[in-house]
């Protein structure tokens, strides 16, 4: 037993050696992909904030509860508009700011009250919909850099064949195009992972504004019923 531990802890360190060698290797070749990496690793920090950061704003919108509806629905029915209001004013979310102006314009006609409840509506969803469109923009400017930082690394790589005197070594050649193109590589992760972050809160915000016209559509229902 002895004899094959100390045979397999040398393996075993060679082992951690080329794994700390290949993370090396891999930041050494990431950072050759020169000054149009800053750009590109920007845009990632942002993408990844405006996604963490609407994520949790959807979140939180979505989060009314389904009893809230039912416990309005009860208290304008027995009249207790006042109690309708403080309930709204409980809960933070779009839908119970959109109710809670439709309840204090009751006693208003139908058109008034669908009027203010719409314009809520229209500010809530322009918050919802912050900054989706600044991820939209990432996902396709990102791919963009990484194209222009190519066509840079390749203009200098053929400005140093060109200064090269005598024969061109294959070496000097593929390592000014592999390091071009690494910003190409790096521009399309950002954009990708933008473009789907950006797809997804869409979904969510599509599926907040749905709840929030039918839950205003079961509003106006609830006033238009014979008291």
């Amino acid at each position: 037993m002895l004899f094959f531990q100390d045979l397999s802890t040398p393996a075993d360190t060679t082992a951690i050696d080329a794994g700390g060698e290949d993370i090396l290797s891999f930041f050494h070749l990431l950072l050759k992909g020169g000054f149009w990496l800053v750009p590109l690793v920007i845009l990632w920090v942002m993408a990844i904030y405006i996604f963490f950061e609407r994520l949790r704003n959807l979140n939180r919108a979505a989060k009314t509860p389904f009893e809230f509806m039912e416990k309005i629905k009860e208290l304008v029915a027995n009249g207790d508009v006042n109690g309708a209001k403080l309930l709204c004013s409980q809960t933070d979310s779009p839908i119970a700011k959109m109710i809670e102006k439709g309840i204090n314009r009751i006693g208003s006609p139908l058109k008034t009250i669908e009027a203010s409840i719409e314009n809520v509506g229209k500010i809530e969803v322009y918050k919802l919909e912050k900054n989706l469109s600044l991820l939209a923009t990432i996902s396709g400017a990102a791919p963009m850099i990484g194209f222009l930082g190519t066509v840079s690394g390749m203009i200098q790589a053929f400005i140093a064949i060109a200064q090269e005197e005598g024969s061109v070594s294959p070496k000097l050649l593929s390592t000014g195009i592999y390091e071009a193109m690494i910003t190409t590589a790096a521009g399309l992760v950002v954009g990708i992972i933008a473009y789907l972050g950006y797809n997804y809160l869409v979904s969510k915000v599509q599926k907040a504004i749905h709840y929030m016209e039918y839950t205003s559509i079961d509003f106006i229902d609830l006033l238009q019923e014979p008291q």
